[in-house]
């Protein structure tokens, strides 16, 4: 068998991409980037006129109030089947804020076969505002799916992609449980067929992955 170079470094990208280098093989893609939360505005003082028995509205409930470790949201065992040959402990992207949010990585290239999966998580100010960028997720990601019983609502949808003749599945998972949001991004190729895994395995790939993660969230309520 041909000897096959190692691709170039990767590196955390705000949207996935492709590149197909002359020195050799190579695939970047990264972590499917959520919007910002939606900006939290302090409650308004009271004013002489409120009275002091009235209740105050301000104050929102939420179930999470901080992101799990993204890097321990998956069980190994599922890292070396979706993943083979990644380092299963993962790689943490850095985050202004890893209170609100976080992204574990894995990627590997075994044989010819390259896999790239990410767990991301935000964590919002209530139910409505993820609920609002959950919806803003759809518009962007159309064409796929819901996922029923995975957290508050749902939504899968897989696209392949082809550039200099190679292509590439990207799946990606959208999941939102009370004020939080959990994000799966998926991908893979083979660099000696330049065809992509089937739809199939990338989207069961993924909603296993999201199943984990959002588990993994519940599970560290509180």
């Amino acid at each position: 068998m041909r000897s096959l170079p190692l691709p170039l470094a990767l590196t955390a990208r705000l949207s996935p991409v492709v590149v197909l280098a002359a020195a050799g093989w190579a695939l970047s893609s990264g972590p499917f980037a959520a919007p910002q939360a939606a900006e939290h505005k302090p409650a308004e003082e009271k004013t002489e006129t409120q009275s002091a028995s009235t209740p105050s509205t301000s104050t929102v409930s939420k179930a999470y109030s901080a992101a799990p470790a993204p890097c321990e949201s998956v069980a190994k065992k599922t890292i070396e089947s979706l993943v083979p040959g990644a380092k299963t402990a993962g790689k943490e992207i850095p985050s202004t804020d890893t209170e609100l949010r976080r992204t574990c990585s894995w990627n590997a290239l075994k044989g010819y076969d390259y896999r790239w999966l990410d767990v991301s998580y935000e964590v919002m100010e209530s139910d409505d505002a993820a609920q609002k960028s959950y919806e803003a997720h759809l518009v962007k990601k159309s064409g796929g799916g819901a996922v029923p019983g995975l957290g508050d609502s749902a939504y899968s949808v897989v696209n392949l992609t082809t550039e200099d003749k190679q292509q590439t599945r990207e799946g990606v998972v959208i999941a939102r449980a009370s004020n939080a949001l959990v994000m799966i991004t998926y991908n893979g190729s083979d660099f000696e067929s330049k065809k992509a895994p089937s739809t199939d395995t990338i989207n069961k790939g993924a909603i296993k992955a999201a199943k984990e993660a959002v588990a993994a969230l519940e599970s560290d309520k509180g």
